[in-house]
């Protein structure tokens, strides 16, 4: 018992002495009233296609309400399943029977640290990398390691020489559009890294949630897609961006015993996902006109992301350095001068602007003067307004 009388949980290792959480703490800054917030990854509302949404929903519960209330298996509905297959056939041959339903691609990223990580193990991560996947591996007891970036995505020769000094259990990519740098790996880059995970016989996650958001041309093709390189990826791909983010559906595609194992971990952590939600999306994707929703928003988050850039440029100190995404969700600032932006961030708040400081997304070793900033959520009226009060707050730090 404590003083005031309050129970104490002995706590597991992995979790004891943590009072923060980077993910909480970034939403509880996207509901800071009066607050313009470029933290979160939330796309405009106003571009979710409500309509045909609720009618996926309407013919669930017109044609089959019974089979939506009830338990079901937990590697997803066929129906969807069938889905997801159909969309990844477009870049590889995919079997409905190769698909495991998620709730969300963040419970993939768990499910895979759950199946494939023991404590102690190295996973070889970018640098920067996504916060939530370095929270749900560290969480299983992972030892991130991150690999040098640059401006066509993870190094392959650095790859190389880390995956021969750690024997990592798997390497997590975010090739297309990546968060948090918006940087997107080219053709040429997802070849040669291919290369360098077959020669060595090294496992990849890869995580696909922002490759169909490109602002031009076809989304490039995932590393998994690459010759030889299907049966050693598990992909991950979300819904979340195509439909919208409340609808907590995705899926992983994975080939052989892995399959199985990644299905006991899913029953383990959440049985299965939600039935309705599953029955609804497949319809969405069936009858929708998906492609003319993506074309809807791509050209207004390219407006909105170059309209970011500019105000950046105008802001930020001199030498700062800016990513110019051509898809996604987010870009990414290094603003150097020995500025800490979780210092920065304090004074913002104050100012009326969020974003999410840049040491959350480092394994090791933080570069304490990067920020992270999502323009998918105003206009760039607004975006213009909140970057004047990050001026503000760069001028009072």
């Amino acid at each position: 018992m404590s003083a005031q009388g309050e129970f104490r949980f002995r706590l597991a290792d992995r979790l004891d002495g943590v009072d923060s959480s980077p993910v909480r703490d970034l939403l509880d800054a996207v509901s800071k009233e009066g607050v313009i917030s470029f933290a979160g990854g939330v796309p405009d509302p106003a571009y979710f296609e409500v309509e045909d949404i609720r009618a996926a929903y309407d013919w669930v519960f017109e044609n089959h309400a019974e089979r939506a209330l009830q338990y079901a298996s937990s590697e997803g509905e066929f129906e969807l399943r069938e889905q997801a297959a159909f969309r990844l056939e477009r870049y590889m041959e995919t079997t409905p029977e190769q698909i495991q339903v998620t709730t969300g691609s963040q419970e993939g990223l768990f499910v895979v640290a759950q199946a494939l990580v023991n404590p102690g193990d190295v996973v070889l991560v970018e640098r920067p990398t996504y916060l939530a996947a370095v929270q749900a591996f560290e969480l299983n007891g992972a030892r991130l390691i991150g690999v040098p970036t640059d401006e066509n995505g993870v190094i392959p020769h650095e790859l190389e020489k880390l995956i021969a000094e750690h024997s990592p259990k798997f390497v997590y990519l975010i090739p297309s559009f990546q968060n948090p740098s918006g940087v997107c790996m080219s053709v040429e880059r997802r070849a040669a890294v291919a290369d360098v995970l077959l020669r060595t016989g090294t496992a990849l996650v890869e995580d696909d949630p922002y490759g169909e958001l490109c602002f031009e041309g076809e989304p490039f093709p995932p590393i998994a897609s690459h010759p030889g390189m299907s049966a050693q990826t598990i992909l991950l791909n979300s819904v979340s961006k195509i439909i919208a983010p409340g609808v907590r559906v995705g899926w992983m595609r994975s080939e052989g015993p892995i399959q199985f194992t990644l299905t006991v971990a899913k029953q383990a952590i959440g049985l299965q996902s939600p039935v309705t939600d599953q029955l609804a999306v497949a319809r969405y994707l069936a009858t929708a006109d998906v492609e003319a929703h993506l074309d809807k928003v791509r050209p207004v988050y390219a407006q909105r992301a170059k309209a970011m850039y500019r105000s950046l440029q105008r802001v930020l100190p001199d030498g700062a350095e800016v990513t110019q995404p051509d898809g996604g969700m987010f870009l990414w600032a290094r603003l150097g001068h020995g500025i800490d932006t979780a210092r920065l961030l304090e004074i913002a708040l104050d100012e009326g602007v969020a974003f999410v400081p840049g040491a959350s997304f480092f394994a090791h070793d933080p570069d304490r003067s990067t920020m992270r900033l999502s323009f998918v959520t105003h206009s760039p009226e607004v975006i213009d307004e909140g970057l004047d009060r990050l001026g503000r707050a760069l001028a009072k730090y």
